[in-house]
């Protein structure tokens, strides 16, 4: 394997090796360090949720409850949900690439609140933590969403410490939307203007402005929860004069457009991983960038599209309906931009750019299906069955999951110093998009012929679709445990990877692979704009 890149020595010292030991690491400061320390505990964290999955899956061969009882399987669902959605999904991509990368793109030395973002992971940690406990202490049986008034008065599990985990790890969002907020507006090198600024930046930027206007609501709404569980004050149950869809309109208020958190910062990876490897400059960078604050605003104004059957009124309905159709029309516009940018590039098959396909094929099919669930007639026969589940799948895990592996080995070399090997990377890849698609897209048949999503035992007639998921479950996991493996294998035998080793624009790819300390020597000036390929030598990928 060989690359544009030179196999240059690396800097005598840099981010990496400039301190040891672990206190280093566990009170550093330096954003590429806490960026690493993200990848440690997120990884820890989907591992954890993966495993929950696998027992799912099991369970879901035959069609008797026969391996869990309802009340073990509503546990491992709820936790399985809650571990996936708050503490992988959410912070992958803007904690992990974000806090990498944010700073170096920018020409920046830093983010602009060092020690707020060390504080924003050790309140990750502690909030996974206090979630994991619960599930110790016999675990959460209310589904991720926690509908009231189940999660508030009948449930005998620990509600109140899965609520507070998730309180804690809030915070730690909050906190780094603002940094990065504060850090886009205050830092950017010279010549940086607003319209220099890589795409990636643009898409963190929106998810930063949800992470910040929404997660309080989320905040409020578990304090409300647990107020009511431990004092039995009336907000929720109507048995004590609350109102259960009041906490159904709080909730998804934040989490749908949470799905946003996850999902822009995976388009921006992709932007960057679409031009660098078709060697293009982005169509229509403007409409891109700007796609990115109305998808961020349309995310707020379609929350009641989760409710069509709670009992809001059919007018209500209507409006959000109509509402979630036009949040399709910032997300077409990327898709079709990045299929424009390909025409008639000079297009390299290497790995990132392998799992950029498989962001745009699967996010297209999950935000297709996306168009059924807007549709009130059709949303009303399939909610709460399987098709929900793989449509929110296709988004959130296919989608993120998919740009998020692209990101890492993208930018792997600028983060190591090192390159990973491309033929395991790219047999990575492959099994992962054939797995993920032989996993999650029965269950789009599967819930439109009826089966309701959350039961541990189902009718005869739906396990082959059930063994078929179940059989693309333990492919998935196969090719979600090979980068671990070659990940670590390249730290002590990759590659060595020279300071830009892609021939990418980009001011992240001017410093040295891996980065000093500061991030650069000098403070660089931006003259050009971003990705101007033309003006760069012609380069040629060796796979």
């Amino acid at each position: 394997m060989s690359t544009v890149a030179q196999t240059a020595a690396p800097p005598r010292e840099h981010y990496l090796n400039i301190e040891y030991g672990i206190k280093s690491w566990l009170l550093t400061t330096d954003h590429k360090r806490i960026g690493l320390l993200y990848l440690m505990a997120i990884t820890f964290f989907f591992f954890i949720g993966g495993a929950f999955a696998t027992v799912i899956r099991l369970e879901l061969i035959t069609p008797a409850g026969d391996l869990l009882t309802s009340d073990t399987y509503n546990k491992m669902f709820t936790m399985h949900g809650i571990m996936m959605v708050f503490f992988f999904l959410i912070p992958s991509v803007p904690a992990v690439l974000g806090n990498f990368l944010v700073p170096l793109m920018i020409g920046a030395k830093d983010l602009a609140f060092p020690k707020i973002n060390l504080l924003s992971w050790y309140l990750l940690m502690a909030g996974g933590m206090i979630t994991l406990y619960s599930v110790i202490a016999g675990g959460v049986d209310t589904g991720w969403t926690f509908y009231t008034p189940f999660s508030t008065t009948f449930s005998n599990t620990h509600v109140i410490g899965a609520a507070v985990g998730i309180l804690v790890a809030g915070f730690s969002s909050i906190f780094t939307g603002l940094n990065f907020i504060v850090t886009i507006h205050r830092m950017r090198a010279p010549g940086m203007t607003w319209f220099r600024l890589p795409l990636f930046l643009w898409s963190n930027y929106a998810a930063s402005i949800i992470m910040v206007l929404g997660t309080p609501v989320v905040a409020i709404t578990i304090v409300l929860v647990a107020l009511e569980r431990a004092f039995h004050i009336g907000i929720f149950n109507p048995a004590l004069g609350g109102d259960p869809v009041l906490f159904q309109h709080m909730f998804w208020f934040y989490s749908h457009p949470a799905v946003y958190i996850m999902v822009l910062p995976a388009m921006g990876v992709t932007s960057e991983l679409i031009s660098t490897f078709s060697r293009k400059t982005v169509f229509g960078y403007k409409f891109v960038a700007f796609a990115s604050v109305a998808i961020a605003v349309f995310g707020f104004l379609v929350w009641a599209h989760h409710m069509f059957v709670a009992g809001i009124s059919v007018y209500a309905a209507m409006i959000f309906s109509i509402l979630s159709y036009l949040v399709a029309i910032p997300s077409a516009v990327k898709v079709f931009n990045w299929t424009a940018t390909l025409y008639k590039g000079s297009i390299s098959y290497r790995t990132p750019m392998l799992y950029a396909f498989g962001f745009i094929g699967l996010f297209t099919i999950g935000g297709l299906t996306g168009l059924f669930l807007a549709c009130l007639g059709v949303d009303v026969h399939v909610t709460d069955t399987y098709f929900i589940v793989a449509h929110f799948h296709y988004i959130m895990v296919g989608g993120t999951v998919m740009a998020y592996l692209g990101g890492l080995h993208y930018w792997w070399p600028k983060m190591t110093g090192r390159m990973y090997p491309e033929g395991w990377a790219k047999l990575s890849a492959l099994i992962i998009f054939l797995g993920f698609n032989l996993t999650f897209f029965p269950q789009f048949v599967v819930g439109y012929l009826g089966m309701p999503r959350r039961y541990h035992a189902y009718p005869p007639e739906f396990q082959v679709l059930n063994v078929m998921s179940s059989a693309g479950a333990s492919i998935l996991a196969v090719g979600y445990v090979l980068p671990m493996i070659y990940f670590v294998w390249s730290l002590r035998y990759g590659e060595r990877a020279g300071s830009n080793p892609w021939g990418a624009t980009g001011l992240e790819w001017q410093t040295t692979s891996p980065p000093p300390t500061h991030n650069f020597h000098e403070t660089p000036v931006v003259e050009q704009e971003p990705y101007d390929y033309e003006a760069l030598p012609e380069v040629e990928f060796v796979a």
